[in-house]
């Protein structure tokens, strides 16, 4: 009994820089593009998070110095973790403004277009949507994929060990660098958001105003039954003649997003 414990001593003193590793990784989970869906169970995602931090926990440890000599006790450990886990989602949330501005992009579009009460639950986030928001989240979502937007993502979890190794982050504080990071890409968002429902906006307030002349000159007609369906079709119309520049602009909003926070977490330095 006495050798197996000396056998697993060398890998039991790996347990508490790898469970640091484990969730900061696993803080992707909670706000993370594609990672955070509720479609994905829990079990998966938990799962996901030890294999990815087992998988890297020998490079992270070959480059970087993780010295839990401090921790003494599971006790001791707990604040760590939870560093670790806020420090991964809080890449995770910035990660996900892009698709999230779009989304809040489509639901003003499909307002604008009377399709407000054609709404539904969608149990991948939990909210009522309308069709036109969660087709442009899907959109975004793929193309997200496509760009290498979840492989920027885990690259730059992986770079930000070389910047604030696990034990540092407890000393690691919320600088004016990523307060101004926060605060731009919210402004960011919301102006992505108001980017992507412009041409539509400005389409069906020239569609209120026409409707306004024929009602009017031609009061025969009625304006209620007409308004709808044109209001309708005209937006999809402006909607699928935009595709190609939407998707232009969006993802090169993703592409400076990512950027941005690889540029970020490049420029963390350690205080303990």
């Amino acid at each position: 009994m006495t050798g197996l414990s000396e056998q697993l001593t060398p890998i039991l003193d790996h347990v508490p820089a790898a469970l640091l590793v484990i969730f900061r990784i696993g803080g992707l989970m909670i706000f993370g593009p594609l990672l955070s869906s509720s479609i994905i169970p829990p079990r998966v995602k938990l799962y996901l998070a030890v294999l990815l931090g087992l998988a890297v926990y020998p490079a992270v440890s070959a480059r970087v110095v993780i010295d839990v000599s401090p921790v003494l006790d599971l006790w001791s450990l707990a604040p760590l973790v939870f560093t670790e886990l806020l420090f991964g989602a809080a890449i995770g949330f910035m990660a996900t403004l892009p698709l999230v501005s779009v989304q809040i992009g489509g639901l003003i579009m499909g307002q604008q277009m009377g399709l407000g009460f054609a709404r539904f639950f969608n149990p991948a986030a939990q909210v009522d949507e309308n069709v036109i928001g969660q087709l442009l989240f899907l959109m975004t979502m793929a193309g997200f994929i496509l760009i290498g937007g979840l492989e920027s993502l885990f690259v730059a979890v992986l770079n930000s060990f070389e910047h604030v190794p696990p034990p540092a982050l407890g000393g690691f504080g919320a600088d004016l660098g990523m307060l101004s990071l926060m605060v731009g890409l919210l402004t960011a968002a919301f102006e992505l958001a108001l980017r992507v429902a412009a041409p539509l906006l400005a389409l069906i307030f020239l569609q209120t105003i026409a409707m306004g002349f024929i009602a009017k000159t031609v009061p025969q007609v009625n304006i209620l039954s007409l308004g709808f369906p044109v209001r309708i079709l005209a937006g999809l119309t402006i909607i699928a003649l935009g595709l190609v520049v939407l998707d232009e602009i969006v993802l090169e909003h993703v592409d400076d997003v990512m950027n941005l926070i690889s540029t970020w977490v490049e420029s963390l330095r350690h205080t303990v």
